[in-house]
């Protein structure tokens, strides 16, 4: 199971660190990806982090956001500096080895102009 957490309302420029707690896996060895979705558009991948360490970003958030992972907490975060109105969203962490994939219920982010 994953959790995340951390969403909330922010205004445009702040900050928000959302984490996503997984249970009952082998946390290390799945990918984590971090996708969000807005009212009304599609779910959009914003950051991937493989189970080695690597990581990937949309072009939209590249250099604001960071994705990172702590195996001996079994948890993934996404730290999202300097947000704009367009980063409001629902966001939803997705744990992924081989053919297993994992969604948490996802958390909401709120920027205010």
């Amino acid at each position: 199971q994953l959790q995340a957490s951390g969403g909330g309302l922010v205004q445009a420029g702040g900050s928000l660190r959302l984490s996503c707690a997984a249970s009952g896996m082998t946390f290390s060895r799945y990918a984590i990806n971090w996708y969000r979705q807005a009212p009304g558009k599609q779910r959009e991948l914003v950051a991937v982090i493989s189970s080695g360490g690597r990581t990937n970003y949309a072009d939209s958030v590249k250099g604001r956001f960071t994705v990172s992972r702590d195996n001996a907490k079994n948890t993934a975060y996404l730290q999202m500096n300097t947000l704009k109105p367009e980063d409001m969203a629902v966001y939803y962490c997705n744990a992924v080895y081989g053919s297993m994939d994992y969604w948490g219920q996802g958390t909401q982010v709120t920027v205010s102009s």
